[in-house]
Parts: C-alpha cells; sequence; structure tokens
C-alpha cells in the first residue's frame, strides 16, 4: 500500500496510477503465477512456493507474484514471465519437478518452448481504449516461433471487457487495478456526472442483467433512484448456484475491485450509502480477496465518508450465504442477508420499492456490476455497439463438459455456438460427436447439435426452450444420456426447492419419480405426455424464477430428444449406455487378449479368466462400475 493515504482527487489517482504501471510492468523480471481456484486445483500453489523458495536461496533478482485466472482453465497451473523489452510469455503446465530448469532457463534469458502457450506483444487497458506496447518479435526466431496471444483460438475469438483483468493484474494490489484505469470512471462520475446521467448511460449501453432475468440494468436503476424512502441499498448477488458455473468466482478471485468500482457507481447513480455483498460461503478465496479489497478501497479513502472529497458516502459490508440455490432469487437472497429463511416472496413490490428491511434496494449480479466502470469510461453508444439489437455487450460462459478447452469464456453477444464449441472450445473430445449443449445452469434448456449455428443472446435462447441464465455452459457428447440428463437437473432442482410453492415441492418430487422409473426401465407410455402436462403446470404455477425454470431440462430434453425416451420406455434399452439398469457389461471373445487387466481393477471380482483365455464377466456380480470397460487397452469391453 501507499503512504499518500487518502486518495481526494485525481492528482492523487494519478500517482497511484503510476507506481501501479510500474509494478506491472517493472525494470526488472517478474513472474506471475495463476493463484485462482482453477489454478491451486491443478499445482499453482505448489509451483509458487517451489519458485519463491529457489529465487530466495539464491537470492535472484526476480520479481514472484500473483494473478487471477486467465481463463484457460484446460492449461492450468498458467504462469507468465514479463521481462523489460521483451514480449510476455504465457506458460502453461509447467510440471512441478520442472521448476528449476524453468527457472534456469529464465534467468537466462531463453524460453522453454515445451511449456510456452504464447506470447503477448501488447495488452489492451479497456478502460482508456490503448495499448501497452510490450515489445514486438522483431528478428528474435525464436520469438516469431512462439505463437501470439490473438492467434490462439481460445483467446483470439473473445472480447474481454468483465475479464479485462483477469490473470493480468496481482487482485491483492489495489495499485495494479488503478495502473490499468480502475477507479477512474468513478471519479468522473463524482465530479463531473449527475446520477441522472449516471442512470442515462447506463439505459443508452442495453446493459441487462447478467445474473439470469436479463432486466435493462438502467431500467432497474432508474425505478431504485425514484423511489422516495431512505436509506436506499446495493447489492451484489455473487450467490452462484448452477452447477459447472464459476465465472463469478473468477472474478472475485481475479479482479475485486472493478465489483466495488461498479458498485460505488450505482450507489451514488440511485442515492444509497450502504452496500452488501451476498457471497456464497463454498468461495472462500473469493470471500478472502474481497475483504482485501474492501479494506485497501477503505484506507485510500475510495469506501467511507466524502469519497473523492465530495458529499458521497458508501460502506460494504460482505455476508456469506449458506449454498441455497434459491438465493439467486431477488427476494429470497434478501430474506438470507436479514436472517430469515430465503423463501421468495410475491411481487410486487418490487426490491426496488421495498427490499432490504423494506427500503428500496437494487440488486445486480456481479458480471453485471463489473461492465458498469467500462461502460463509464467508454460511454454507453460504444457498449451498445457489441452484441445484437436487443442483447448488448458480451456474456461470459463457463465452457464445461465435453470440450478439448474448458474455461471462461467472454464472447459477444449473438455469437454462434459452434464458434464457442469448436472455435474456442476446440470441438469435442476423442472425436466423439457433439449431441447437446446446455445453456443457462440447472434450470436451461438443453439444445440439440442441429441447432448448434444459432446466435447466443437472450432471445434466441428462449426461442429454442432455454435461458441465458448466470453463463453456464456444458457440452454434452454422444456418451451422455438425455433423459438421465434431465434426471439429474431435476433432482438438483428439487433438492433446492425451498418448498413454499405446492407445484414446484410436490410437482418436480412427481416429475424425479417419474424419471428416475424411466431410467430404470420401468416407463409407461403414458408417462411422456404425463412428464409433459405435469412440466407445464410446474412452469405456470409456481412463484419464483426457480420454479417457473426449473422444467426446462425435461421440456427441452423431450422436444428434441423424445426418441431417446421413447427408446427407454418402448425397448428398455439406453442408446447412450447410462442408465445401468438398461445394459450389461460384456467381454468380446475375438478382441480379448486374456491380459487380465480388467480382472485385476474389478472391485467385485465379477471376472473370471486365466491366461490366454478369454475372460468374462459374471453378470450376477458386476455392479457396472466400469472399471473394465475404462482400462481395457484392446475395447474389448463393450455396453450391451
Amino acid at each position: 500500500m501507499s503512504n499518500i493515504g487518502k486518495i481526494i482527487s485525481g492528482k492523487e489517482l494519478d500517482e497511484i496510477r503510476k507506481r501501479g504501471l510500474e509494478k506491472l510492468y517493472p525494470a526488472k523480471t517478474k513472474i506471475s503465477v495463476g493463484m485462482a481456484s482453477c489454478g491451486l486445483a491443478t499445482g499453482a500453489g505448489k509451483v509458487f512456493a517451489e519458485l519463491a523458495e529457489r529465487i530466495e536461496q539464491n537470492k535472484e533478482d526476480i520479481i514472484l507474484s500473483t494473478c487471477g485466472c486467465l481463463g484457460f482453465c484446460q492449461k492450468e497451473p498458467l504462469l507468465s514471465v514479463y521481462t523489460p523489452g521483451k514480449a510476455k510469455l504465457i506458460y502453461s503446465q509447467i510440471p512441478l519437478e520442472a521448476v528449476d530448469d524453468f527457472l534456469c532457463s529464465i534467468l537466462a534469458g531463453k524460453q522453454k518452448q515445451e511449456w510456452i502457450l504464447c506470447r503477448i506483444d501488447d495488452e489492451e487497458i479497456i478502460i482508456d481504449n490503448t495499448r501497452k506496447k510490450l515489445s514486438a518479435a522483431g528478428n528474435d526466431e525464436q520469438m516469431q516461433s512462439i505463437p501470439p496471444y490473438e492467434e490462439i483460438p481460445f483467446f483470439g475469438r473473445q472480447k474481454k471487457i468483465v475479464l479485462r483483468n483477469c490473470g493480468f493484474i496481482d487482485s491483492s494490489d489495489i495499485d495494479e487495478y488503478i495502473g490499468r484505469g480502475g477507479y477512474s470512471s468513478l471519479l468522473r462520475v463524482l465530479t463531473s456526472m449527475r446520477p441522472e446521467e449516471v442512470v442515462d448511460e447506463i439505459k443508452l449501453s442495453g446493459l441487462r442483467g447478467r445474473g439470469g432475468a436479463g432486466f435493462p440494468t438502467g431500467l432497474k436503476w432508474d425505478f431504485c433512484k425514484k423511489a422516495k424512502e431512505r436509506p436506499k441499498y446495493v447489492i451484489c448477488n455473487a450467490d452462484e448456484g448452477d452447477p459447472g458455473a464459476y465465472m463469478d468466482r473468477s472474478v472475485l478471485e481475479g479482479d475485486p475491485h472493478s465489483v466495488l468500482e461498479g458498485m460505488l457507481i450505482g450507489a451514488f447513480a440511485i442515492g444509497a450509502q450502504q452496500g452488501v455483498i451476498y457471497v456464497r460461503t463454498e468461495y472462500p478465496l473469493a470471500i478472502k480477496k474481497l475483504k482485501q479489497a474492501v479494506a485497501q478501497a477503505s484506507d485510500y479513502g475510495l469506501l467511507g465518508e466524502n469519497i473523492f472529497n465530495k458529499d458521497f458516502n458508501f460502506n460494504v459490508r460482505i455476508v456469506e450465504g449458506a449454498g441455497a440455490f434459491v438465493c439467486g432469487e431477488e427476494t429470497a437472497l434478501i430474506a438470507s442477508v436479514e436472517g430469515r429463511p430465503p423463501e421468495p416472496k410475491p411481487r410486487p413490490p418490487f426490491p426496488a420499492e421495498s427490499g432490504l428491511w423494506g427500503k428500496p434496494t437494487n440488486i445486480n449480479n456481479v458480471e453485471t456490476w463489473a461492465n458498469v466502470p467500462v461502460i463509464i469510461a467508454r460511454g454507453g453508444k460504444w457498449f451498445s455497439g457489441i452484441g445484437t439489437e436487443k442483447s448488448k455487450g458480451t456474456k461470459v460462459f463457463s465452457l464445461v463438459g465435453a470440450v478439448n478447452n474448458t474455461g471462461l469464456v467472454e464472447v459477444p453477444m449473438g455469437t454462434k455456438l459452434s464458434e464457442i464449441v469448436y472455435d474456442v472450445g476446440g470441438g469435442i473430445p476423442d472425436g466423439k460427436r457433439l449431441k447437446a449443449i446446455q445453456t443457462g445452469g440447472p434450470s436451461g434448456g438443453c439444445i440439440p447439435s442441429n441447432l448448434v449455428d444459432m446466435p447466443v443472446d437472450y432471445e434466441e435462447l428462449t426461442k429454442v426452450g432455454s435461458i441465458m441464465g448466470s453463463g453456464g455452459m456444458v457440452v454434452m457428447d454422444e456418451e451422455n444420456c438425455m433423459v438421465d440428463i434431465a434426471r439429474y437437473f431435476t433432482s438438483f432442482m428439487r433438492d433446492e426447492s425451498c418448498g413454499k410453492c405446492t407445484s414446484c415441492r410436490d410437482g418436480l418430487d412427481v416429475a424425479l419419480q417419474i424419471l428416475t422409473k424411466i431410467t430404470k426401465g420401468q416407463g409407461e407410455a403414458s408417462d411422456l405426455q404425463f412428464l409433459q402436462e405435469l412440466s407445464e403446470a410446474i412452469k405456470d404455477a409456481s412463484e419464483c424464477g426457480l420454479g417457473t425454470t426449473a422444467p426446462n431440462p425435461v421440456l427441452s430434453t423431450i422436444v428434441y430428444f423424445r426418441d431417446e425416451y421413447e427408446k427407454h420406455i418402448k425397448d428398455k434399452s439406453c442408446p447412450a449406455g447410462v442408465c445401468k439398469a438398461l445394459f450389461q457389461y460384456a467381454i468380446s471373445e475375438e478382441k480379448c487378449k486374456a491380459c487380465g487387466k480388467c480382472k485385476e481393477n474389478c472391485p467385485v471380482d465379477a471376472i473370471e479368466g486365466e491366461k490366454k483365455v478369454a475372460h468374462k464377466i459374471i453378470v450376477a456380480r458386476c455392479t457396472k462400475c466400469g472399471a473394465c470397460y475404462q482400462i481395457c487397452p484392446f475395447d474389448a469391453v463393450t455396453k450391451v
């Protein structure tokens, strides 16, 4: 931190920004290790510790730092090496035992090509609409052989606004955030804009809530601004509960100040003095980064009283949620913050009129708030020029499942699903066939492969029976059973229902019973029609967004994969070989080489056979765990 003390004007902010840039681009070699949750899960913490020990032992003149997630989770752990006058190099998947070799090469001014993912010749500082020139490859043949960042399909197809700083800054150091233009939008708002002008700029941008509903953000702010009750509150919804979704977590871990700055701007616009960040307690690293960010912003006078020496006060407190999925719904979240059971309540009145403690409250999610500083800096017209007619800007997706390149993807609204899956995601592993893509989390629809060229925006997803949701995108291949997928997500939604609505509480339970019966080969011809009618009833009669969208996986799979349901019901078979009651493992005598691997790895001794004699599975003992299927080197084990 600085000895400047409180920031009271642009002069102090500029001084800190200069120091932040010196930290980002120092006069010596700097190694940054991606230490977000995805990096830590793949050993980044051990790599960092080993580097720190070697640098300390040898007293090397190298800066060792941390950063957030660069997005390419498939390639973690990721490291970046900045050397003055040279391109920044991104290294991936360096083995722990190779850290010493890696460090020696850096000290010798060489590159270990086998671990280099790409080079960055310049970095975009999107707040300023400028690029920080690092270096061009020039005549260095070795450097020229390293692909530029923008030529890596995973990165090159993206447009980073929300993720602008993730992986590029040390999220524990406010100076680095300020170095890339942080808090300059807040300064502009407090010194040269009226609250109504801020609201109008957000309206002009066309920004819609990224938490799932897609309600126009500027309109939402305007409702709260016009409310006469005092005090007013702003809330950041960081209760990210979708299986496979981790966009909000990564932003909070990699760039928490972007969310704080967005909340400060929103608070000024609507007249609030108190903010709440509601984050699920399963995100300990995100919570740690948030607490650091709040403390640092307070030390600099960017939170508290008379911010930037103006008549504007704002404080933030962090509330940890217990992990109830329903808290993603506004009124349930408010109930949880107040210490009540997280149950949605009827609307109107909406939170903008009567929210937290019965006072006007504006709630936006992490991604929405993180967009705000850029919109103020670049203008609403600039933001509205990205995306489609009704869906503006970019959207962050967590791309997971049966895809080669898993990770965080930020693309303009309207980008085709096929571009996300095949260009950014690198396609389906092992040459398998794309079957479906689910968007919108557990309450999203399953989109079949024949619609893969559709553009992704709020309206188009709704047309095909899915939703945008918060941004989960699960890719499924031919080995996924769509009936089982519907069963899984219905089970999740049943468990997460608050139980207040009969339609949601009992309806989802009945739907789950029917789906389970079908996957067990006990389905009847009448089940499909009843399941469809029941799902429509749940959708129509439920009170909150959880209930009204919960049937989407069932309805979309019935529409697009009806033949798969019929095979389960009529033929008592699972084409994907997933539903255990509908298949059995067998060993082909022709393919079996009697190597014994299946027998050695069977946990229940369900395989018999001697050397040079084709093995057999004892059906009565087999638990269908799949160990033999996965380990056989000759593809002799099949599902029948």
